[in-house]
């Protein structure tokens, strides 16, 4: 597919929010890294947190620590590390690092942007209001718009044609690998944010670079010659 999508110039850009605009995983990553700091104990890797994804507490709980649980320990632990993510998400919404002003130049160059995500019209609303980004984005594509969900192209193509961009001189950004296989699939090139999925599951799904955030990011990171 990748040989039949032609170069930049890119004509218009494409969000996901989950992951790629709000740090979902922001709280979660810190209640985890509360949870052991409270039990004296070091992460098991770098990027441990990946092995909560998708998992619920209690799974996880024997993971982080390496040892077997009991369960009663294992609910315990999982219990306190909510309470954590509780106190913590009172805070609000978190931005992914250095989004907010790579957004905020796009804007004010005036290039196309769109969201496209499997979250409802009222989670978008609600969110991207909180982190100050909603109003950069005239085109805003939810789950309520569509009637199938990622990995289908369905979000993108209409996101496309609402910004009056042709498919192939879109770029998208996505967190996850189905998005990433429903950006190519609509034609679209994409860059991974490596915000949940790891680097080399996102170039496995196609994605032609990834990122860890926005930090140091900008329009001329783009590459567009």
């Amino acid at each position: 597919m990748e040989d039949s999508i032609p170069p930049f110039p890119v004509q218009a850009l494409i969000f996901d929010m989950d992951g790629v605009l709000l740090d979902s995983g922001a709280w979660h990553r810190a209640a985890w890294e509360a949870l052991l700091t409270e039990l004296g104990e070091s992460p098991p890797q770098p990027d441990y947190w990946r092995l909560t994804i998708g998992r619920p507490s209690e799974e996880a709980i024997p993971l982080l620590l390496g040892r077997r649980v009991p369960d009663w320990e294992a609910y315990q632990l999982a219990r306190r590390k909510r309470d954590h993510y509780a106190r913590l998400s009172r805070q609000g919404p978190r931005a992914v690092a250095g989004v907010a002003d790579f957004v905020a130049d796009l804007a004010r160059r005036r290039v196309p942007l769109a969201v496209g995500t499997s979250a409802s019209s009222y989670d978008v609303d609600h969110l991207l209001r909180g982190i100050g980004l909603l109003h950069h984005f005239p085109v805003v594509v939810t789950a309520d718009d569509v009637t199938y969900g990622k990995p289908d192209p369905e979000v993108y193509t209409l996101a496309a044609r609402r910004l009056r961009a042709e498919p192939a001189q879109c770029l998208v950004f996505e967190d996850s690998v189905v998005g990433i296989h429903a950006a190519r699939a609509a034609g679209m090139r994409a860059i991974g944010v490596a915000t949940a999925y790891s680097p080399e599951e996102l170039h496995a799904a196609g994605a032609e670079r990834v990122i860890d955030h926005f930090e140091g990011f900008g329009w001329d990171s783009i590459g567009r010659s």
